[in-house]
């Protein structure tokens, strides 16, 4: 699969990204892909950025750095102008699509972005996110769930699932923390509504089980409309957000039990860490969250709103530490032989061998 002709990929995304973006150029270089990772809006930016200086740049830092570079191809990780840019120096653009965006929209127009001003700046964000998509080379969905979703809107365009991917050799267990057992921690922001309002049904989960410590790590704008309501019982503690990868890896280290309470997900990068760390998981059945599991050997899935199902499984892997463990040691193996970094680089160069 190594490319007989060096290839040079240019590789836009978001600063809090780079950790993981930088992890797949690695990997690229493996075979014969030379790759340079840019922060996207320091490149090119404009209307809507919160900096109102950024609506009068240009293309010249852009231009410049393909003439310095010059990629035979680019790789986006979110839909911004930077894409754009590409399309407009007629480079194959390859867009990565890491979540459901068409819902994402509609929830963030009847929630957060409800007044006139917040609804310009959205019909923007999304007229610059579909000119991505439609003047793509190929869009890369992080999961087989999304690619069907991408593929009932654009049924014309090259579609391939594209897994996240992950280092094993960065999750092993560290001493560092100390938390009340037996515990079930979660790790999941609240940036998505149609993600977070799934952890309402703590509420119960937590009657049900008094002497079990709920921690949550995570933040965003939603964690107001779950918070006040699980704080109520003594035994949900919320942890704030947590550096990466460090404290984390010290977290999933320590809890018991990783619970993944989510209304929707495509490709939660959690799980995986979790499951490499040995932790038996349990998580919410639906979008991409099957695919990065198995069911009923690294954990349980549970089905969305049925609080029962839930009590059953956290009862089960709490109470039956053997089987717990066992699920821990499946987990890591199933996650180390399907998501490794090379694995997943080799699926990226067999379509850029179609672009170039």
């Amino acid at each position: 699969m190594i490319l007989s002709v060096r290839l040079r990929l240019l590789i836009g995304g978001a600063s809090s990204k780079f950790f993981h973006l930088k992890e797949l150029g690695d990997a690229l270089t493996e075979f014969n892909i030379e790759y340079k990772l840019v922060h996207d809006v320091e490149v090119v930016n404009g209307f809507p950025s919160r900096n109102i200086k950024d609506w009068f740049q240009t293309l010249k830092k852009f231009n410049e750095l393909v003439e310095e570079f010059r990629p035979d191809a680019v790789f986006v990780d979110r839909q911004v102008r930077f894409g754009l840019a590409a399309v407009k120096a007629n480079l194959p653009l390859l867009v990565h699509l890491r979540g459901d965006y068409w819902s994402e929209i509609k929830w963030a127009r009847e929630t957060l972005y409800k007044d006139l001003i917040k609804r310009n700046v959205l019909w923007w964000k999304n007229r610059i996110a579909e000119k991505c998509f439609t003047n793509s080379t190929h869009i890369l969905p992080i999961c087989d769930y999304l690619s069907k979703i991408v593929k009932t809107r654009y049924p014309e365009k090259p579609i391939t699932t594209f897994h996240q991917g992950i280092d094993p050799k960065r999750w092993y267990h560290v001493d560092g923390m100390e938390l009340k057992h037996p515990c079930v921690g979660l790790l999941q922001s609240s940036m998505i509504w149609g993600k977070t309002q799934e952890m309402l049904i703590l509420k119960d989960i937590l009657e049900a089980f008094p002497n079990v410590t709920f921690y949550w790590v995570g933040d965003g704008p939603y964690r107001k409309d779950v918070l006040p309501l699980l704080s109520k019982h003594d035994n949900f503690k919320w942890l704030g957000s947590m550096q990466y990868p460090d404290k984390i890896r010290e977290y999933l280290s320590e809890i018991d039990v990783y619970a993944l309470i989510s209304g929707i997900d495509m490709s939660p990068l959690t799980l995986l860490e979790a499951q490499l760390m040995k932790k038996p998981v349990i998580a919410t059945n639906v979008g991409g969250i099957p695919e990065l599991m198995k069911d009923h050997e690294t954990g349980f899935l549970v089905e969305k709103g049925n609080q029962g199902d839930l009590i059953e499984k956290l009862s089960i892997l709490l109470n039956d530490s053997k089987k717990a463990k066992l699920m821990g040691d499946v987990g890591k193996q199933f996650v180390e032989d399907n998501f490794s970094w090379n694995k997943i680089a080799k699926n990226l160069v067999s379509v850029l061998k179609t672009v170039k």
